[in-house]
């Protein structure tokens, strides 16, 4: 067993190109003993956004705060705060702030997308 308490790991700049005003926590990762999935929480600034990137893995994303834009090839889906996502395999994506307040959100991944 696992437990991490709040605020014991707090979101860390993501300094990947084509991120802006990104951060990232690593809530549970394979450091940590996970067997098959790692839990991250991001944190995207008012007028941010994460790279337009696509992996080999899907993401399961439970949005806590804020509002959102998820844009693919050809679509964006507008999103906010109870909202779930799930990015499929391969799929081009990026997560785009779209409020005034900060966008916080969880998001699971197989150990390969652990990075």
């Amino acid at each position: 067993m696992k437990h991490v308490k709040r605020g014991e790991r707090e979101p860390r700049p993501v300094s990947v190109e084509g991120a802006s005003g990104v951060s990232k926590a690593d809530l549970i990762a394979k450091s940590d003993g996970a067997p098959g999935a790692v839990m991250r929480l991001f944190e995207i600034a008012a007028g941010g956004n994460t790279p337009f990137h696509a992996h080999d893995w899907e993401h399961v994303v439970y949005v806590l705060e804020g509002q959102g834009t998820l844009e693919t090839r050809g679509k964006s889906t507008d999103f906010g705060a109870g909202d779930t996502i799930l990015v499929e395999p391969d799929e081009e994506h990026n997560f785009v702030n779209r409020g005034g307040e900060p966008l916080r959100f969880l998001c699971v991944v197989p150990l390969r997308g652990d990075a």
